[in-house]
């Protein structure tokens, strides 16, 4: 049972977290460049807002959404 355990650590600290060691020391060499990836999910996260608002813009201009008090059961 203990080679078991052994192997999700293997799995997790060697494998699946290797990208986040190599974001780490990349960001001791290169400080512009390791943010440059917080500034591209900044981005991605920004465009995706937009997208979702300009959906919810749309749906609401055709009078799509029920909108009445009895619409949701917890209302």
């Amino acid at each position: 049972m203990k080679d078991f355990f052994y192997g999700i650590e293997d799995l997790f600290v060697n494998t699946l977290f290797a990208p986040f060691d190599a974001l780490r020391s990349l960001e001791l060499e290169n400080w512009t460049l390791a943010n440059s990836f917080s500034w591209i999910f900044m981005l991605i996260g920004f465009v995706a807002f937009v997208y979702w608002m300009m959906e919810l813009a749309k749906y609401n201009k055709n009078n799509e959404e029920d909108k009445s008090v009895t619409a949701h059961s917890y209302l």
